[in-house]
């Protein structure tokens, strides 16, 4: 697999530099960032990986001015899929386990702490998000379903290799009740920035892709 591009390095590093002193008493160990990025290298990941944080970090670039704490929203979206296995079901909770530990173990106050973990469960999907700061970082996650089309269906095919593993018949199945599932929201996105520049794209994406399932 081809390292990140020198774009992506760039943007990765000015979100490191972010993210690092934004939280805590002591800045975040450059380490903390280095596993990170070689969790999200893992050779089983074919969505979940370096190109997905990059397209959030981006992403949330262009509307950090949105947030409330924008440093909690960074460093929530560093962590939200740092811990990923196809075949587990509790992702988000190490994820968000990982974030608390590496911010108590720098001196961040709890509540701090708190509030990104939260962020990280929000990217369950399980529920709307409430706080605003959730609503953001939810809508960045979910940018890809308002990608251009090339790159949506790159993302189905990247969904597709990670569950491999999956018989046809049944992806196809559980797929659909996870796509169809964003059709019947009455939105997709929560934020009116996001709602103004995805949420159309995103329905045609998805109407597109529920129908290929069938």
């Amino acid at each position: 697999m081809p390292g990140p591009s020198p774009d992506t390095t760039a943007l990765l590093a000015r979100s490191r530099q972010r993210c690092a002193a934004a939280l805590t008493v002591r800045p975040i160990a450059s380490c903390v960032f280095d596993e990170l990025v070689a969790r999200y290298s893992e050779p089983h990941r074919k969505y979940h990986t370096v190109q997905h944080l990059a397209e959030c970090l981006a992403h949330f670039e262009a509307v950090r001015h949105l947030a409330e704490r924008p440093g909690e929203v960074e460093v929530a979206l560093w962590f939200h899929d740092g811990i990923y296995d196809t075949q587990r079901h509790d992702n988000e909770r190490q994820s968000a386990d990982w974030a608390r530990s590496v911010l108590e173990g720098h001196g961040a106050p709890p509540a701090t702490v708190q509030r990104v973990d939260e962020l990280v469960m929000a990217t369950c999907h399980s529920a709307l998000p409430v706080s605003p700061d959730a609503r953001l970082l939810v809508d960045v996650d979910l940018s890809i379903l308002g990608a251009l089309p090339p790159r949506f269906a790159e993302y189905e095919e990247q969904i597709r290799q990670e569950y491999a593993f999956v018989p046809e018949d049944l992806f196809r199945r559980k797929r659909g009740e996870i796509l169809r599932a964003f059709l019947d929201r009455s939105v997709i996105y929560s934020t009116p920035h996001f709602q103004a520049a995805l949420e159309a794209r995103a329905r045609d994406n998805l109407r597109l892709a529920v129908s290929a399932l069938y």
